[in-house]
């Protein structure tokens, strides 16, 4: 048997006895033995290599400590090792860069030819220091429940992918932490824990960002969380806005889908915007809506910065009197930036597939407004936010 590059290192066993193996592939090793509380925060400093026996634990506890692992700014190598593996464990463990996975019954080579490939591989470099430029981030908020913002904040954050070739150049936030819907919009999973964040938020950095992550296509990724409706209770607001910075620090554009209701940080978070989208439908009661939403935001935010109105759901008058464009912006009391067609049967369709309506009705009037508003709104130099310079893609 070759020797491993393991005289001397240090191996941490989570939940196994190794001794059996400490004349072979852990041959020279310093072994130490631990409970799954070791995973929390672990990094290369306190171990070289982490092996973990999967039939030791709960699925369920092994998954909350590989989470929090993954969570670790530069989590060692990990070995999973065990007759019984859960898939969902195993899917968390893959988050983590240097990991692999063997399934019982597995033999001394096994192990070594695992071990060898861990070790062998690089960590991951440190991520980039921030250029001191931040991405195009675009608020978009709803004047009235149901008013579509999710819908519209998707297909912006859509077309703004289709803006760019680089990967991961575009990220959508769903801050509607009790009863977002985004993530089940796109047929996706929500990835972000809110008790992590909340603990971990002063940590934050790009590597665990990316813990939080759901990706869905090659540039966009996701950031939502399971419905919660205690969720504004428990959040710090440090939490959220560091969240934020953090994402404008590693994206081209960043798309948020703000709550309709303010909150502690919604005035901060709205400040450090290019761009505030109020989305309304053409009814009487969402325009007044509207314009109020748009009047507080202006005053609270106090830099001259005026949210834009984008008017949701247009169609003819065939089903009885709507406002007119012209009449809308009279009750307005100022131009709304824009509106998107009513096409019905493409937004549910969309939603009941899972993804944008761009992907499944690429056709539809819905996506091509938004592909002008897209272009009018991305042509326009980015805002001065803090005294820094927002970057395009």
């Amino acid at each position: 048997m070759s020797t491993l590059p393991l005289n001397g290192r240090r191996v941490l066993a989570i939940g196994g006895d190794l001794s059996d193996l400490a004349k072979g592939p852990l041959q020279g090793a310093i072994l130490e033995n631990g409970g799954l509380d070791r995973l929390t925060g672990a990094g290369v400093a306190d171990a070289d290599l982490l092996i973990i026996n999967a039939d030791a634990w709960d699925p369920a506890a092994l998954a909350a400590g590989i989470q929090a692992l993954a969570l670790s700014a530069a989590p060692p190598p990990v070995l999973m090792v065990g007759a019984h593996l859960p898939t969902a464990v195993v899917r968390n463990l893959l988050r983590i860069e240097r990991s692999d996975v063997l399934d019982a019954p597995f033999s001394h080579d096994n192990i070594q030819a695992a071990i060898v490939g861990l070790m062998a591989a690089k960590a991951p470099a440190a991520a980039a220091a921030p250029s001191g430029e931040l991405a195009r981030c675009w608020a978009v908020t709803g004047a009235v429940g149901g008013s579509g913002a999710t819908t519209i904040a998707i297909e912006i954050a859509t077309q703004l992918c289709a803006r760019s070739t680089k990967d991961k150049s575009v990220c959508l936030i769903d801050l509607n932490l009790a009863d977002g819907s985004a993530a089940a919009y796109l047929g996706s999973s929500p990835a972000m824990r809110l008790g992590d964040l909340g603990r971990s938020a002063e940590k934050l950095d790009r590597d665990m960002l990316q813990a939080f992550v759901t990706p869905v296509t090659k540039q966009l990724d996701l950031l939502a969380a399971a419905r919660d409706p205690l969720a504004f209770d428990t959040i710090p607001p440090e939490a959220i806005l560091r969240l934020l910075e953090v994402a404008c620090d590693n994206y081209s554009w960043v798309v948020v889908d703000m709550p309709r209701h303010r909150r502690a940080w919604s005035v901060q978070a709205l400040s450090g915007c290019d761009e505030i989208l109020v989305i309304s439908e053409l009814t009487v009661p969402a325009l007044l809506a509207a314009r109020s939403l748009s009047d507080e935001i202006e005053r609270a935010i106090g830099s001259g910065q005026k949210p834009r109105i984008v008017l949701n759901r247009l169609a003819g008058r065939m089903f009885g009197p709507a406002p007119s464009m012209a009449e809308a912006e009279r009750a307005l009391q100022r131009k709304a930036e824009g509106g998107v067609s009513s096409d019905w049967e493409a937004a549910a369709a969309s939603v009941n597939l899972g993804g944008p309506i761009a992907t499944h009705r690429p056709k539809s009037k819905i996506v091509k407004d938004v592909q002008v508003l897209v272009e009018r709104l991305a042509a326009e130099p980015a805002a001065q936010r803090d005294g820094k310079t927002s970057r395009a893609a």
